[in-house]
């Protein structure tokens, strides 16, 4: 994977990152950097840990000929699989119920006072749950070969600037951005995805 094929990965996968950082930014009162910094190192710094442990995982239990075999003549397609289920989630998380999502809003707005101090405990719970697409990439990336330091690098670094740049958005300019950067990061999941499967097709 090149690098600007790995940059339009990373942002897709930052995308629920860049949004759950737009609502943080909507209901803290006084903003400053260093709250921003410490909410992007959250999600930077999961973002970029998450496709590690997937590559572990699959490195683990790849010990076998058998494994070998199958994950070589089969990394494009699996890695087109993972990509387009994790883009049509993002699309579906970002046409699913509004009024749903407006409450969830108005809920942060109105604990507003608590995530300002910045809850540790919440933030890491956010970083995770945004973070599990990453986990999921980290499953293609090691059938892929990938060089992870690269890989992670790239991500964790994209997901940080995206989740600084979140919260500022978000606590100026309200949540408009909020859908179209989840339908971005999606159609890109899923487009770099279907460049897999051509390539597996002998297409490309």
């Amino acid at each position: 994977m090149h690098i600007a094929e790995m940059i339009l990965t990373a942002i897709g996968l930052s995308s629920d990152a860049f949004s759950v950082a737009i609502c943080k930014g909507l209901s803290i009162r006084r903003l400053n950097f260093i709250q921003a910094g410490i909410i992007a190192l959250f999600f930077g710094g999961f973002q970029a840990l998450m496709p590690a442990i997937g590559f572990l995982i699959v490195k683990t239990f790849e010990d076998t000929e058998e494994f070998q075999i199958y994950i070589t003549s089969n990394a494009a397609l699996i890695a087109f699989i993972l990509l387009l289920f994790l883009g049509l989630k993002m699309l579906w998380d970002a046409f699913k119920d509004k009024s749903k999502k407006d409450v969830e809003r108005a809920e942060q707005q109105k604990r507003g006072h608590q995530i300002a101090n910045l809850n540790l405990f919440e933030l890491l719970f956010l970083a995770i749950a945004t973070s599990i697409d990453a986990l999921m990439t980290g499953f293609a990336f090691a059938c892929m070969q990938m060089d992870m330091i690269f890989a992670c690098s790239i991500i964790g670094s994209v997901a940080f600037i995206m989740s600084f740049a979140g919260v500022f958005i978000g606590h100026f300019f309200g949540a408009k951005w909020e859908r179209p950067a989840t339908i971005a990061g999606g159609i890109i999941l899923i487009l770099i995805g279907v460049k897999f499967l051509l390539d597996y097709l002998g297409v490309a």
